[in-house]
């Protein structure tokens, strides 16, 4: 019972450490797939065309918005503008490149026996695709 008590917030504290890291990337990978479902969208439209849609499938995970995020804190501010690039002279390669930026991950809770656990700003979450065209 000694051993267990002294061992007991040593095991908590990496209890919730797992558990947030696990959520935190489950969260990067929610955002990976959403950019990369709204580079798929756009990468066969035109220049321009669609991007408040692809912004919504980015945050929403549908083209017409509305409802809860897909991850808890993320915003259409968040999501900044597509990037549209032409390549080359034969054949011209067509890219877009659509990104997160900024999310920032809470906790769940702030400390664990008196050890934080502080929020994290992912890096920003990009995915560019070839247009087939």
């Amino acid at each position: 019972m000694i051993e267990f008590a002294l061992i007991l917030p040593l095991l908590l504290v990496l209890t919730f450490a797992v558990t947030e890291l696990g959520r935190a990337f489950y969260q990067y990978n929610v955002l990976a797939k959403s950019v990369r479902e709204a580079a798929r969208y756009l990468s066969v439209r035109a220049a321009g065309v669609d991007v408040d849609k692809a912004k919504n499938i980015i945050v929403y995970g549908k083209p017409g918005g509305g409802g809860d995020p897909v991850v808890p804190g993320l915003a259409l501010s968040n999501v900044p503008d597509p990037v549209w690039n032409y390549t080359g002279t034969y054949p011209v390669i067509n890219t877009v490149t659509v990104s997160v930026t900024g999310y920032q991950f809470t906790p769940l809770t702030t400390s664990v026996l008196g050890i934080a656990f502080n929020n994290i700003v992912f890096s920003p979450i990009r995915a560019t695709m070839r247009s087939p065209t």
